[in-house]
């Protein structure tokens, strides 16, 4: 698969990491134990299984366009993994500004090959995740151990595109080799 990501200037970025890093101390497998060098929050906005020829270009001065672009987090979301398991993650309001940045990446995206269903405008909902596949156990273990969750305002001021054949990223949003 290849995805569209937006990713998280650092004070977002590292209050996320904290929210990761609570998860994990309270024993919930939480996505701070991704040992992925490249793994970071971030706001996925699209995943396919290749994209259209030209896509990259028209992603890179879209995105280029489109950032820094800031969001509230609020509440938290349960996705349906495996079996009985759960992924657990912050919900992104879906501002009038999301919702068409993620309509415009589609728009650029027409003729991907397999799309994923859960990102398509009409079906997507925006979120960062917080942890790995829980079992309904682990589930109330990490609600536990946030307590009531705040909101939080932050800003995406990169983007990126992840190729999971080849467990490569690539920075979206350049134009001329700046970034977005």
């Amino acid at each position: 698969m290849q995805t569209v990501e937006l990713l998280c200037d650092p004070p977002f970025d590292r209050a996320v990491r904290t929210v990761w890093q609570r998860l994990a101390d309270a024993g919930v497998d939480s996505l701070a134990d991704n040992p992925h060098p490249g793994h970071r929050p971030h706001l996925t906005l699209a995943a396919c299984a290749r994209m259209p020829a030209g896509a990259t270009e028209r992603l890179d001065e879209l995105l280029a366009e489109a950032l820094p672009l800031t969001v509230r987090l609020t509440g938290l979301l349960s996705f349906a993994a495996r079996s009985r398991r759960r992924v657990l993650s912050w919900a992104v309001v879906p501002t009038v500004e999301l919702v068409q940045l993620h309509q415009r990446v589609w728009e650029v995206l027409d003729g991907a090959g397999e799309p994923s269903p859960h990102y398509i405008p009409g079906r997507w909902s925006p979120h960062l995740g917080l942890t790995r596949r829980l079992t309904p156990e682990d589930v109330t273990l990490a609600h536990t151990a946030l307590g009531r969750h705040p909101d939080l305002t932050g800003t995406f001021t990169a983007a990126r595109s992840f190729d999971s054949g080849t467990q490569l990223t690539r920075p979206l949003g350049a134009v001329d080799g700046t970034p977005g």
